[in-house]
């Protein structure tokens, strides 16, 4: 029987955020979450900010919040690249709520000099890494 476990990376600018054996992940596409299993069919895809879940072959799943990239499904494995990548464990819950307060504020400024493509950025950013922090039961 052929194996249910796959290689996974996410790389940011930074470098490798995470390398591993993984059986199945919940990625956040642009139009909607989606999931990937072994022997997925090829494809790349556009990732928007989110939670990503990677469920490791120990069963035990894991939880980072993501930042805008791609992602490439290949017979070799699943390759994510991404603006930043947060473990679960690893969030400043602090930051990002602070984060998400200024991007709020921004996003209802009326004032012309206020970038609102940006602020709406910055928010998904922060809900991403709150959003992460807040899952119970994961690593």
């Amino acid at each position: 029987m052929a194996s249910t476990a796959f290689d996974f990376e996410v790389i940011t600018p930074e470098g490798h955020a995470f390398r591993g054996r993984v059986t199945a992940l919940r990625l956040p596409g642009r139009k909607g979450n989606f999931g990937v299993l072994a022997r997925h069919a090829p494809l790349v895809g556009a990732l928007d900010a989110g939670v990503l879940r990677a469920k490791g072959e120990d069963g035990k799943e894991k939880a980072f919040a993501i930042g805008e990239g791609f992602v490439e499904v290949r017979r070799g494995g699943v390759r994510a690249l991404v603006d930043f990548c947060n473990a679960k464990g690893k969030v400043d819950v602090a930051r990002a709520e602070k984060a998400m307060s200024r991007a709020k504020e921004r996003a209802r400024s009326r004032d012309a000099k206020v970038d609102h493509a940006r602020a709406e950025a910055a928010l998904k950013r922060a809900l991403a890494r709150l959003s992460t922090s807040r899952l119970t039961g994961l690593d």
